[in-house]
């Protein structure tokens, strides 16, 4: 640490690189793998969605499995942070709503823990930024949006694109069975 010290500054700004890295590593690698998992089974994919009340099921399947793979594969990289944070936020959102939020908290229950901790940890990302080690860091952007900014756009896009998904394409089938 002593090295790091010297030539980048204080202890505590290593310990902050170290976690930008990790929390890409950790949501981009989670976004990645959910996204291959939707691609290599789309028909059992869009009729999932189907039954949890999505309409073009095959679409969603199809759009699911871009979003992940490419939100995640730009958080790895460091790239585009704040946006690729927000396609986190919106894809979790629209999980939380459509599948998670009926079923409490725990996720041993289906319920809403899991995709609220990765939304959290994209908006954490989107304020503390992508590190040295990225590829907004090499083009000069890793300043531009972070912080309070970089949070409230991350969260703010990933909850509009998450509220413009389910009302074009989601009905909620426990309210159209008349039980809600």
């Amino acid at each position: 640490m002593t090295q790091w010290r010297t030539k980048h500054g204080s202890e505590s700004s290593a310990g902050r690189e170290v976690a930008a890295l990790l929390l890409r590593a950790a949501v981009g690698g989670t976004m990645i793998a959910h996204g291959v998992k939707h691609g290599r089974s789309l028909p059992g994919t869009a009729g999932w969605f189907r039954s949890i009340g999505f309409r073009q099921s095959r679409l969603q399947a199809q759009a699911s499995a871009v979003v992940e793979i490419g939100s995640g594969a730009l958080l790895v990289a460091g790239a585009a942070t704040p946006l690729a944070a927000a396609a986190v936020i919106g894809t979790m959102g629209v999980a939380a709503r459509s599948v998670h939020a009926p079923n409490g908290f725990f996720i041993t229950s289906e319920g809403w823990e899991y995709v609220a901790n990765l939304a959290t940890a994209a908006v954490a990302l989107a304020a503390i930024g992508p590190g040295r080690l990225s590829v907004d860091r090499a083009a000069g952007l890793d300043r531009r949006l972070t912080g309070a900014k970089g949070a409230a756009l991350a969260a703010g896009l990933g909850l509009v694109g998450a509220a413009t998904q389910l009302a074009t394409f989601w009905r909620d089938p426990a309210a159209r069975a008349g039980r809600g």
